[in-house]
């Protein structure tokens, strides 16, 4: 537990630091002036005072936040008139929506960085593109295709991987694919029409797929990425990263997904340890997709959270002036109900988990 709980810290920090950078740096560029930065809530037991900003710690590792100068309504009307150039109320909507956006963004593009760093220093780990079984009474079966073949290409694209394989069919609609398969040093020609096959996605539901009906011999090679592939795949790992956490969400509320699947600290922290126990790789990897499930939750609309921030701020420019005060107050109320109740429910999860043995 000692160990999980400082691996934990550790995802904590990175992730909440970077996210309240995101807030300080576009803040700070928009002219507005920040009085405190802070990695925690609650009392503070560490404090530097740069400026007119205090960087501290406090005693509650679960957040963090950015005090800025004006930045409820009340607070910016009482500024000395030659203070008010620092005050985030009186900034445009637009600086406002970039400064709210800026740690989800943030959230996002670290992730970016983890997988960018990861692919330029140890590449990518591949599938080789060889039959390590044939499935009975399938489309390659028919075809004449062995345990063994190395697959070369597919309608004259070169394959490298079995991830290639797949990909190429899953998309073929059906139509007839032409395959160069060596076999024994010589190399054959196939024509394998791929076949629907119905199975279970990640989610549980029955989905239908073009296969052909071969299984990989579970081998793999490391393959190295240049710049700009390894920065092409890093971008597109993250946006699939986002894509899957997004549709997760709504299958939840749709009921197609259990909320019981839903963690909270203590499973972080668990995660978190076992990934640190697996090795460096694993550790920072966690901490990417830790960090696109908070740049996420970050945008919702919920008031308290950046995305609850946009939508006042969407409010206010369509309608052209502020949400009211008392109005605000009331919705950030109802956000912090929510977001108790939902810290109360994970954090049953979590415990209903540990008790079960589901949190070993």
């Amino acid at each position: 537990m000692g160990y999980s709980f400082f691996a934990f810290i550790i995802v904590i920090g990175v992730l909440v630091f970077v996210h309240e950078l995101g807030h300080f740096l576009v803040a700070r560029a928009c002219g507005v002036g920040v009085e405190v930065f802070s990695l925690g809530f609650g009392p503070k037991i560490l404090r530097i005072k740069r400026g007119m900003t205090e960087y501290c710690i406090s005693a509650i590792p679960l957040g963090g936040y950015v005090k800025m100068t004006g930045e409820e309504p009340g607070a910016a009307q009482s500024l000395a008139e030659e203070d008010r150039h620092l005050s985030f109320t009186h900034k445009t909507v637009g600086q406002r929506a970039l400064i709210a956006a800026a740690g989800p963004a943030f959230n996002f593009f670290l992730a970016i960085v983890i997988f960018y760093l990861l692919y330029q220093t140890i590449g990518v780990y591949m599938g080789l593109p060889q039959v390590g079984q044939v499935v009975d009474k399938s489309a390659a079966m028919s075809a004449g295709i062995k345990q063994g073949d190395v697959i070369k290409e597919i309608n004259s694209i070169p394959i490298q991987s079995f991830e290639d394989i797949s990909r190429i069919v899953s998309k073929s609609e059906g139509e007839p694919l032409a395959f160069l398969v060596e076999r024994e040093g010589e190399v054959h020609t196939f024509t394998i029409t791929p076949r629907t096959h119905e199975q279970k996605n990640l989610f549980g539901e029955t989905v239908s797929r073009f296969v052909i009906g071969i299984i990989g011999t579970g081998e793999t090679f490391h393959h190295p990425l240049n710049p700009v592939q390894a920065a092409i795949r890093a971008v597109s790992d993250t946006y699939g990263m986002v894509k899957l956490t997004i549709l997760s969400v709504v299958k939840m509320f749709t009921g197609a997904v259990s909320a019981d699947n839903l963690g909270g600290p203590i499973m972080i922290a668990k995660m978190a340890g076992d990934q640190a126990k697996a090795g460096f790789e694993n550790f920072v990897w966690f901490i990417a997709l830790i960090s696109v499930n908070l740049g996420i939750i970050n945008l919702f609309p919920i008031p308290v959270l950046d995305g609850g921030h946009l939508l006042f701020l969407s409010i206010e420019a369509v309608k052209g002036s502020p949400v009211s005060t008392r109005v605000r107050e009331k919705m950030v109320q109802f956000g912090a109900a929510v977001l108790m109740t939902l810290m109360i429910f994970v954090f049953y999860n979590d415990i209903v988990k540990l008790f079960n043995g589901g949190l070993q």
